[in-house]
């Protein structure tokens, strides 16, 4: 059998090896056998009942775990066989940390050092304590909310409201007994977390066909219970559409991305992003929106994996529980049925999600109604020759080009015509489909769509 994560061949017996059984040890265990070549050539060893005696004391003395040591025979040579099992506490090498990732071995270092050391007792990045901070650092409004939530999604009892920040604290076992914060209380509740962490922030960017014609960015910064709600209000008022149709005498305004479904996706990305990376990207294009946030999905996970029922595996615990007591997830891993059923009911493809780059990457398709609007096609008519535009209407969406953010009033003097004229072009080319205006009347901002 060729070499794998689980299988390693050597010609012969050198101390150095000890690393590699440290590494197979740290992963899923494996076997290495000594007397065989790199191409599996069976050479044996001379000194096999020497090495049957010096190989498990070398592994105990350095290593502190006991291998099965074997002696086998090839093609009338003797080779040695070494078993190693999985440790369930992390195995040093002289104080070097070494684990089987393929056919290969890797020495772990920084950041990889402290998520493997965690993972090995049973714990998660956001269980880590913190000396420099103190209750003074969170935020009572954001323990407010999340109170508010949890009650609201019948998640947390309402004899819960008016409960000390201490008290919930407790409860979501993010303080210690000796008064200490988990990392996961200032991300979740902090003042600031910022000051704390990097790649905390939720960056929004608008582009046209790719990354090279940016419109306009914003950057989203605060406790992570409350972010969600300050991302959806962000892309409400700024970056998408949601078309006005009556049902009845009711007049409806959903957004273009059905919002159950997107929230469900930004849960999603808040809870298992790896917070010892960089800041989560949305990208919003013309005809899709794409979502990214650091750290990979789980070993074995896919799209196959995710669309079927499974188990639920939060990167951070903490965080993860903090969310499905606010009501914003779910505990059993139902978040993907909830996507799927909402993009569904509003008749738009399953939004895609595959590993990316390090990090999770999930691509929304935008509903055709808005693919027909950005390449300024009518609605609900055929596309005929292309309407030719007046003078004033090519000058008016040259200046729209140009800026973004340009007033009424400044179109009108612009074009030295009356604000009553400018009001009546705008109406024109909007019902043409040439333009469109996103967003609220004070931060909102223009778009040629052709």
């Amino acid at each position: 059998m060729a070499e794998n994560q689980n299988i390693e061949y050597k010609e012969s017996w050198r101390d150095e090896y000890l690393k590699w059984i440290c590494g197979f040890a740290n992963a899923q265990g494996g076997s290495i056998y000594i007397g065989i070549d790199d191409d599996q050539k069976v050479v044996g060893v001379n000194n096999s009942h020497r090495l049957l005696e010096d190989i498990p004391n070398k592994i105990v003395t350095t290593l502190g775990i006991v291998c099965d040591v074997n002696l086998l025979e090839r093609e009338g040579k003797d080779i040695i066989e070494i078993v190693v099992e999985p440790s369930n506490m992390p195995i040093a090498y002289k104080g070097e940390y070494h684990i089987r990732s393929g056919a290969t071995k890797q020495q772990l270092r920084g950041v990889a050092l402290q998520q493997f050391i965690l993972k090995k007792m049973g714990l998660s990045w956001d269980d880590v304590t913190m000396d420099n901070v103190s209750i003074d650092d969170i935020d009572r409004d954001a323990i407010d909310y999340f109170i508010q939530e949890g009650i609201e999604h019948n998640r947390l009892s309402p004899s819960t409201k008016g409960s000390s920040t201490e008290t919930i604290l407790q409860n979501l076992r993010l303080l210690t007994t000796d008064g200490k914060l988990k990392s996961a209380a200032i991300l979740l509740f902090g003042k600031c977390p910022q000051r704390h962490f990097t790649g905390i922030e939720f960056r929004i960017g608008r582009f046209v066909r790719d990354e090279g014609d940016l419109l306009i960015q914003d950057s989203i910064e605060g406790n992570l219970i409350q972010m969600a709600d300050k991302v959806v209000e962000t892309l409400k008022s700024k970056y998408l559409i949601s078309p006005i149709h009556y049902e009845g005498m009711v007049r409806v305004e959903p957004l273009e991305i059905p919002e159950k479904g997107l929230r469900e996706i930004l849960y999603n990305a808040i809870c298992h992003k790896d917070y010892t990376g960089v800041h989560i990207q949305m990208k919003v294009y013309n005809d899709h929106v794409t979502l990214w946030n650091q750290g990979e999905l789980p070993a074995g996970f896919d799209m196959n994996v995710l669309l079927r029922e499974h188990a639920s595996r939060p990167r951070n615990k903490n965080i993860a529980d903090a969310f499905f007591k606010a009501g914003f997830i779910e505990a059993w891993g139902r978040g993907m049925k909830i996507i799927k059923d909402s993009f569904a009911a509003a008749n738009m493809p399953m939004p895609t999600i595959e590993n990316r780059d390090g990090g999770v990457l999930v691509t929304i398709k935008r509903s055709p109604l808005f693919e027909k609007l950005y390449r300024g096609e009518p609605q609900n008519e055929p596309q005929n020759e292309p309407q030719k535009l007046s003078p004033r209407h090519e000058t008016m969406v040259s200046l729209m080009r140009e800026d973004l953010h340009i007033s009424r009033t400044d179109l009108s003097k612009r074009l030295n015509v009356s604000l009553a004229t400018v009001k009546r072009d705008i109406a024109s080319l909007r019902d043409r489909h040439v333009i469109v205006y996103v967003g609220s009347s004070k931060d909102g901002h223009w778009e040629v769509l052709i």
